[in-house]
């Protein structure tokens, strides 16, 4: 079950004063005024979490809006394989009817990125509402039968992508951190399949993460 290290529920929109001091923390209410229900955290339109990446946004009818890691802590990423071209992959994640999304998607012939959710919201890519909480999901553009797919570029970015990850959030970089969707319990997917490097992608995640210091989220 994913880590639920905080969240609040506001009733009849008051706080509660007692003897004359008020019982409201004012830190806390200004990080979580917006889970007042009809109130939307505000976003910046086209900002990224990753540097470099494109802002693509996904229907926000395949992910809900959260505020991880303080309601949700993130302690996974999860590897995907498209089982498509990048084009098709941005295309259904756009689709409200798809009813998933990741929150990212990097392309094959030149390692490019897309971010189409906010790191912070939760992204339906892994089939587990758990898994989903906790993790960002990850896309890689190609087919599970084809290991051609699998280029050097995207191997590197993704890696850089990851690396990324898991100084924002402090999550390991292993195997018991970074899955691929075949191990999210409960799924009937077998990405990334047979031909993912696991010994080549963690070796460059660890690569990128021995090159800068830790940074908070």
């Amino acid at each position: 079950m994913a880590g639920v290290s905080r969240r609040a529920l506001f009733i009849g929109g008051g706080a509660a004063v007692v003897g004359g001091t008020a019982a409201v923390y004012g830190e806390e209410l200004s990080r979580l005024w917006w889970l007042v229900p009809g109130i939307d955290k505000q976003r910046v339109e086209g900002e990224v979490d990753h540097k470099g990446a494109q802002w693509v946004a996904a229907s926000a009818a395949n992910l809900r809006t959260a505020d991880r890691p303080a309601d949700y802590t993130i302690d996974r990423i999860v590897i995907h394989v498209t089982q498509g071209n990048f084009a098709s992959a941005v295309r259904v994640f756009k689709n409200p009817l798809h009813a998933a999304a990741a929150h990212y998607i990097v392309r094959a012939k030149d390692g490019h990125i897309a971010q189409m959710a906010r790191e912070l919201d939760v992204a339906y890519h892994a089939g587990n509402r758990s898994y989903n909480e906790r993790s960002v999901g990850i896309e890689h553009e190609g087919f599970v039968d084809r290991p051609e797919n699998f280029t050097d570029v995207m191997y590197r970015s993704s890696a850089r992508l990851a690396a990324g990850i898991c100084r924002r959030y402090e999550i390991p970089a292993d195997r018991k951190h970074i899955i691929g969707h075949v191990e999210v319990p409960g799924t009937d997917h077998t990405d990334p399949g047979p031909h993912w490097d696991w010994a080549r992608y963690l070796r460059l995640v660890k690569e990128e993460l021995a090159g800068q210091p830790p940074v908070k989220a």
